[in-house]
């Protein structure tokens, strides 16, 4: 009956519509027609549920957001950094710290059995290049530039020590060719950390889609700490954590930092992407990344999968910026400090550069790839270093077209 219905109005509009030398479409035509019509019609559907203004999930009155272990890590990160620069630090405290996840001045980070050691550059994506770095900057920094520090050997062109800027505003510790090694330690950490373990691994459609039958059954894996019974899906979990990745030392429930002023002496993501939000090309973008993470959670609830790769994809691109601009910045940064013989300053900004630019393979842009790869990275690394001076004897028009290719690799430009 529906199918005689809708044939007899469309009948209508096409003999309304026909001049004496129009010819109506034969019956097989018309049916055609009506069909294709009305398949569409019957399979356009509509999800809509409601997505809550801050991230806040519960079932049965009990939160299903936790992200302990990312917490847990984030803050060894930050112990991390400054034990990179305390002189008293050895070389087997520190590689416990950080593989181990044991030797912490915080000693309840020593019972989470937690480390970062072993999620770091460790997603299926990342070179196994990478993680033995940072295991070498320690070795470098507790046998070589520790022990000049201590001996008040004064830095320069291919000897390690410590400098001081004439005018006393900064000290830094560094190696025979000028690399601040926790400036590069906590810096590539947010890259081969946290927006690896992010991007790569915990919003990898591959690791959520894993767990896709699971959620669609409402089968319970995680229990809320403290709760005795489990009521949180694989896949709610495992967006928890990504978010973690980066909210993990600041409110769940607002986005941004917690306090700007104790932010600094993070090993932090969120840190610096406060600093993009602060530029005026950038407004709104810790707000953007945070709305997704809480429509991406809102899409698992109600297994609505399109709409959580959207909001994967939007977290994954916007947070790859941070990345992109800093590397970029400090680079301009190291440029103009030498060229106002601000040598202090520059080795601290290039270091800094150095970590940042080691974690643009970690990112994933708008079109799902990296800025850069791990060749292309290490062969920019490598001119950055060159030399037995490395640092000390780039000048500032090198700096400044090394930038330039960051601007092109990432198609950002600094305000």
């Amino acid at each position: 009956m529906k199918l005689k219905l809708l044939m007899s109005a469309l009948t209508l509009t096409f003999l309304s519509s026909c001049t004496k030398t129009e010819s109506l479409p034969d019956t097989d035509e018309l049916e055609m027609v009506v069909n294709e019509n009305e398949l569409e019609t019957e399979t356009t559907t509509e999800m809509t549920y409601e997505i809550p203004e801050n991230y806040t999930f519960t079932r049965n009155g009990v939160s299903t957001v936790f992200y302990t272990g990312q917490t847990a890590r984030l803050k060894m990160a930050t112990e991390l950094k400054s034990g990179m620069n305390d002189t008293s630090f050895s070389t087997e405290r520190l590689k416990n710290m950080f593989n181990s996840g044991t030797g912490f001045v915080d000693s309840a980070l020593d019972e989470t059995g937690k480390n970062v050691g072993g999620k770091t550059a460790a997603s299926i994506l990342a070179s196994a290049t990478v993680k033995p770095l940072f295991d070498g900057w320690i070795d470098a920094f507790t046998t070589v530039v520790a022990p000049a520090v201590v001996s008040d050997t004064t830095a320069e062109l291919g000897i390690a020590g410590s400098y001081t800027e004439a005018d006393g505003s900064r000290t830094v510790k560094v190696t025979a060719k000028g690399l601040e090694l926790n400036q590069v330690f906590s810096k590539g950490l947010i890259g081969a950390l946290q927006m690896d373990q992010i991007v790569n691994n915990y919003l990898s459609f591959s690791k959520l889609d894993g767990a896709r039958e699971d959620n669609d059954n409402e089968a319970y894996a995680y229990t809320y700490p403290g709760e005795s019974e489990a009521s949180i899906t694989k896949m709610e979990h495992y967006w928890d954590e990504g978010f973690g990745y980066l909210q993990g030392l600041d409110s769940q429930f607002t986005p941004g930092l917690g306090d700007t002023e104790t932010g600094k002496d993070t090993a932090n993501l969120n840190y610096y992407l406060n600093k993009v939000n602060a530029q005026a090309n950038e407004e709104g973008i810790t707000n953007r990344i945070y709305q997704a993470f809480t429509a991406g959670r809102a899409a698992i609830v109600n297994k609505d999968y399109e709409e959580r790769d959207k909001q994967a994809a939007i977290i994954s691109a916007e947070l790859s910026k941070v990345i992109g601009y800093k590397a970029q910045s400090y680079l301009v940064d190291g440029s103009e400090d030498i060229s106002n013989g601000d040598w202090a300053d520059a080795l601290h900004a290039l270091s800094e550069a150095y970590g940042f630019i080691l974690g643009l393979q970690f990112t994933k842009d708008s079109t799902g790839n990296p800025y850069m790869t791990n060749q292309e990275v290490n062969a920019l690394l490598e001119r950055l270093t060159d030399g037995s001076g490395g640092f000390w004897e780039r000048t500032p028009e090198e700096l400044t077209v090394m930038a330039n290719e960051v601007a092109l690799a990432t198609g950002l430009t600094l305000p």
